[in-house]
């Protein structure tokens, strides 16, 4: 039933001038409101919040629809305890590519992790995805600041085990009006087809996935997530898209 609602939705919104099948996907991790319920027997789904409190909630990972399509939420399903990033991306990406050609992904810095990268590689797909600043990361940041250099690029070679390695290039973009006087006034981001695919990251931000939330406010708020129906394991996921009804559909988890 989940499939057959977000065809249905694929195919009318096909028909129309600002839909394009083919593009960009936007991939993250997003928080339901606080769970003050029994969380006996769902403790593995029921994990906890991102930042360090003692709050417990449903962590939702999504894959959606984004750049120049209408932004539809082709997937969402509950974060489980233990499960690694490329497992939920992997997974994501399954679901996706049965309904919509991607080439590009957009991710959050939680994402960054080499063996993610590489296997996004080796399906044919590209990424954009910002990078953790390490030590090596400021230094080279703090020497852009120095030289007054807005922008920066490097190959690297990140290990993947054994004698593998994940071949990637790291940009350095300056921001503009940053708060800050040091090295964090930069962003590094990691890609594997070259900075010309920077500049749709900024797609991610446009139609950021998450419970009403976008940084665009003359954006419709398409997507709610809401629910877990205890008695049949089963996740309702509610698409909506503002003066329109909202499209709800279940899930098995």
């Amino acid at each position: 039933m989940y499939r057959h609602a977000v065809n249905q939705l694929l195919n009318e919104v096909g028909e129309t001038e600002q839909f394009f099948r083919a593009g960009i996907v936007a991939i993250d991790i997003t928080e339901a409101d606080p769970f003050t319920g029994d969380r006996t027997g769902y403790e593995d789904e029921i994990i906890g919040t991102k930042e360090n409190t003692d709050e417990y909630t449903y962590q939702w990972a999504t894959v959606q629809l984004v750049g120049n399509a209408i932004p539809i939420v082709l997937d969402a399903r509950p974060v489980r305890r233990g499960e690694s990033r490329k497992e939920i991306v992997e997974d994501l990406l399954d679901s996706a590519e049965e309904l919509v050609h991607v080439d590009n992904i957009l991710m959050d810095r939680e994402f960054d992790s080499q063996h993610v990268l590489e296997m996004i590689s080796q399906r044919g797909l590209s990424y954009v995805v910002p990078k953790r600043m390490q030590t090596s990361e400021k230094a080279q940041a703090k020497r852009l600041l120095q030289r007054g250099q807005d922008r920066y690029e490097t190959d690297r070679k990140l290990h993947l085990g054994k004698n593998e390695w994940h071949e990637t290039t790291l940009i350095y973009r300056r921001k503009e009006d940053s708060e800050h006087d040091d090295h964090r006034q930069y962003s590094v981001f990691m890609t594997n087809r070259g900075s010309g695919h920077l500049t749709e990251y900024g797609y991610r931000g446009r139609s950021r996935v998450g419970t009403g939330r976008s940084s665009d406010s003359s954006l419709p708020r398409r997507r709610r997530i809401s629910g877990f129906d205890s008695s049949t394991s089963r996740s309702r996921v509610c698409s909506t898209r503002s003066g329109e009804q909202s499209i709800c559909w279940y899930r098995s988890n």
